[in-house]
């Protein structure tokens, strides 16, 4: 008798993924008794690796005491002091955190909040969102209308809100021309972003929305000096606000608390969401600017949104905890350090292989970007499903990253991304580019012929 197949709605319905029974460290242990290195947290979510003692302690004694209460009755010990943990020192004027289950719900709450913001300036013409192609805010139709992430949007184009629109991204190894200096890339960039403003009309943008090091799309694409500046000076130029996703790359994953830190601006708004509980309980958060909330406080005195679960008192312990472990144990430095070896041995394996076109990232969130050619930086033929094939071949030799597909437009281009858990030893670092190394080559190897 065959099998029945898993009740369960996995991400393929043909096949169910291994049973993972287990965790210590960096390492995810699977039914079938493999060890695999969870070189990518998973999608950059599990920054302490797996079953960190502190984190399960902490939430343990909080479920001892409170699990859930509904915050249109309660506040919590555990939501007061994380929000204090985050924004209680007003980083870039982020002066209040509003706690949700994920980014998807952390990118919506931005959203909203910007539009409230803006109507109750009396600014109720302030209704479009700008955004860049080859971006990824989030899976909700929301966040989904706000990316411009081409294939995930596209079965849904007609759920799609026409609020958003979408400029070019500051993505040098695909956009930036031969003959442009960096200077010349970004100051491209910030025109076209002008223009964008002048064709919807300045006074009716109420935002603009990226992501710091883009995620999952494009793979750990870091922006040329000076563009978030540019970006900036434009926003507040038109009074437009800021909004920065960093649900991928937020919360020390490139080396500082936030991303942003290293660019020399500050954002209105901010989304957080995976390394902010590590993947220990569901949570997110926005972080509001002191002058948003106190706009809204001042006018209708309540933020016209909300979920059942904000502030989850046991998602909020967790979360607490992670910081305080990341806090605690110098981890910051740490990513700063073991990112520095990792992009060396990344550029010592592949800084001269024929198929890889370029090495990108910063801290411990790096991507190689694969291509058929590196003079003309064609793609491989999509069909080829390189991605999935070398994530298949990696899992099977015990390695787990995260690769994706559409790198450059959506349909073409291949990349594998890494983000392996701050914790990660120099030995395991090696491990893991040895391991990637492998999969490439076999799975090129493979192909080619």
């Amino acid at each position: 008798m065959a099998a029945r197949t898993s009740r369960v709605l996995h991400r393929s319905l043909r096949e169910t993924p291994p049973r993972a029974i287990g965790g210590e460290g960096v390492y995810l242990f699977a039914e079938d008794g493999r060890r695999v290195i969870d070189a990518s947290g998973g999608a950059a979510v599990s920054c302490l690796g797996h079953q960190h003692p502190r984190v399960i302690a902490a939430m343990t004694k909080q479920a001892s005491t409170l699990a859930y209460a509904h915050t249109a009755f309660f506040s919590s010990e555990p939501a007061e002091a994380l929000a204090e943990t985050l924004v209680g020192h007003e980083p870039g004027g982020l002066a209040y955190a509003y706690f949700v289950s994920g980014g998807s719900e952390a990118i919506e709450a931005s959203i909203k909040l910007a539009r409230q913001y803006f109507i109750e300036r009396g600014e109720t013409q302030r209704q479009h969102f700008i955004a860049r192609r080859q971006s990824y805010h989030g899976n909700t139709l929301g966040a989904l209308a706000a990316g411009g992430n081409a294939w995930r949007r596209a079965p849904y184009a007609p759920l799609l809100s026409g609020a958003f629109s979408h400029v070019t991204p500051a993505f040098a190894y695909r956009e930036k021309h031969d003959s442009e200096s960096d200077a010349q890339f970004v100051a491209r960039l910030a025109a076209e972003l002008e223009a964008e403003f002048q064709r919807l009309g300045p006074d009716t943008v109420a935002a603009f929305l990226a992501e710091p090091v883009v995620g999952a799309t494009a793979g750990a694409v870091t922006a040329p000096d000076g563009y978030f500046k540019a970006v900036r000076e434009i926003c507040d130029r038109h009074g437009a606000l800021l909004i920065l996703d960093e649900v991928m790359s937020g919360m020390g994953r490139t080396g500082t608390t936030h991303a942003w830190e290293q660019e020399g601006v500050a954002p209105d708004i901010q989304a957080i969401a995976k390394g902010l509980g590590g993947g220990y309980q569901p949570i997110g958060a926005m972080l509001a600017s002191g002058k948003i909330i106190d706009t809204i406080r001042s006018g209708s005195g309540a933020f016209l949104h909300g979920h059942t679960y904000l502030a989850h008192p046991l998602a909020c312990a967790a979360a607490l905890a992670v910081q305080d472990v990341i806090r605690e144990d110098g981890l910051l430095d740490r990513v700063k350090e073991r990112g520095r070896q990792l992009e060396q041995r990344l550029t010592e394996r592949f800084g001269n292989h024929r198929h890889v076109g370029d090495i990108r990232g910063r801290g411990l969130f790096w991507a190689i970007e694969l291509v058929a050619d590196r003079t003309t930086r064609s793609s491989f033929d999509p069909a080829l499903k390189l991605h999935q094939k070398i994530k298949a071949e990696a899992f099977a030799n015990g390695l787990g990253c995260y690769p994706g597909g559409g790198t450059v437009d959506g349909v073409r281009g291949d990349h594998v991304l890494l983000a392996p858990p701050y914790i990660t030893s120099a030995e395991e670092i090696d491990l893991i580019v040895d391991k990637l190394g492998t999969a490439v080559d076999n799975v090129l190897c493979s192909v080619n012929h």
